[in-house]
């Protein structure tokens, strides 16, 4: 599993938070349960760019058949020049 941390929207005020990717449900979003809980629990949303992107590289990696979770970690480090908190 994963840690990313990516800006969320609470309340008109962008945050720091952290999400967790794994291997995710392949007929469900891969964020559907964290988007859903941060609603519900802190009030807060992760834009909507951010979910359609992990969605992206949900589908690229059922096409190809490689793991979720290292897409990400190659995807976002190469988008973030390297950058992106993992953990």
């Amino acid at each position: 599993m994963k840690r990313f941390t990516i800006p969320c929207d609470f309340n008109g005020q962008k945050s720091p938070f952290h999400i967790y990717v794994g291997e995710p449900d392949p007929s469900k979003h891969p964020l559907q349960n964290q988007a859903h809980w941060l609603s519900s629990e802190r009030g807060g949303n992760i834009p909507p760019e951010v979910m359609d992107s992990f969605q992206k590289l949900h589908d690229i990696s059922k096409e190809n058949g490689v793991s979720f979770e290292e897409l990400c970690v190659y995807a976002l480090g190469t988008a973030s020049g390297g950058e992106v908190t993992t953990s």
